[in-house]
Order: C-alpha cells, then structure tokens, then sequence
C-alpha cells in the first residue's frame, strides 16, 4: 500500500517535505515535558546531569518518531533524517529559551540571553541530529523485539545524551557567570 499516493511526483515530494518539516518541529515540543520533568526534580544533581538529558534527547524527536512509523517513505536518508531530528532539538530549544527567561529568570542579565540563544541553541539542535542518525528501521525492528535493544544506533544515543549531560554540568559550574 502507498501512503504516499503523489509521492513519485515533484510537488508530491515537496508537500511531504513540508509536511515532514512542520511534524519535526511539533514532535520537537514534546521534549518540553522532559525539561518539565526535570525542572519538578531540579535539587537531585542526578536528575539534572543524568536523567533529564536522556528524557529531553529521546522526546525531541518525538516527530521524527511519528515519520518513522507511519511515513517512512519521507525519510529518505539517514542525514535527512538526521536533519530533521535537529529540527525537532532546534523548536524545542526555542521554547525552553522562553520558558527560562520569562518565567524561570525574568530579572535575567543580557549575557544569558545570549547564551540561551547561541549556546543552548546550537547544543540541543547538535544533540538531536546526533541522535537522529540512529532513528531508523533498526529502531522499529529492536522496539519490536526483533533485533536485540537498539543494535546498531545505541552509540548516537548515547553520545548525544553524553554531550547534554557534560553541557548541563558545565551549565550549572558556569551559571553563575551568567546571573543566573
């Protein structure tokens, strides 16, 4: 069965591409519950270094996910898959940006505007594209039980939620530096 019917022709392509752009994003604001998650548990260090890394880095992509399963003729390639993953690091990025600093630190100096904006930024948009490359077929088939647990993508997991969690601890010595 095609479930893409127009997908062999340009435009075809072009609204999936869209389409697989907008579902990237959206999927992209479902990590703001892990960041929510790890903001209910903020004094145990554990948590901020170890688990909220691993929750925002899996939720993320949350579209992507969806693309997976029920589209998987949109993606094409694992960069573009990769590609989209960041997408969905980049909205959610955005929106903990707003969150911290009009909410969480509304007396916030400029620097760390411009750290939420330009670091924080760039290391949830890196770590999702790093993750992304191990979101594929080998995923679904070891979440079926079909192959043993994440073989062969277990190394762009781990990496990306390796690097959140060094750049939450450097976030947290450094922080004050920053106002915060």
């Amino acid at each position: 069965m095609n479930i893409l019917p127009s997908a062999e022709t340009d435009t075809g392509k072009a609204k999936w591409r869209f389409r697989a752009f907008l579902i990237a994003i959206a999927g992209g604001l479902f990590g703001i519950l892990g960041a929510i998650i790890q903001e209910i548990s903020q004094n145990i260090f554990l948590v901020v270094f170890v688990a909220g890394p691993m929750i925002e880095e899996v939720m993320k992509p949350a579209g992507v996910y969806l693309l997976l399963v029920r589209w998987p003729e949109t993606l094409t390639s694992r960069l573009y898959t990769a590609l989209l993953a960041a997408l969905g690091g980049l909205s959610f990025a955005v929106v903990e940006n707003i969150l911290y600093l009009q909410v969480y630190f509304p007396e916030h100096t400029q620097a760390l505007v411009v750290f939420r904006y330009s670091v924080n930024l760039t290391i949830h948009t890196l770590t999702s594209f790093i993750f992304g490359f191990g979101i594929n077929q080998k995923l679904l088939a070891s979440v079926r039980g079909e192959i043993p647990f994440l073989k062969g993508n277990k190394k762009f997991f781990i990496i990306a939620m390796v690097i959140h969690s060094l750049f939450n601890i450097a976030a947290v010595i450094f922080g004050s530096r920053l106002g915060v």
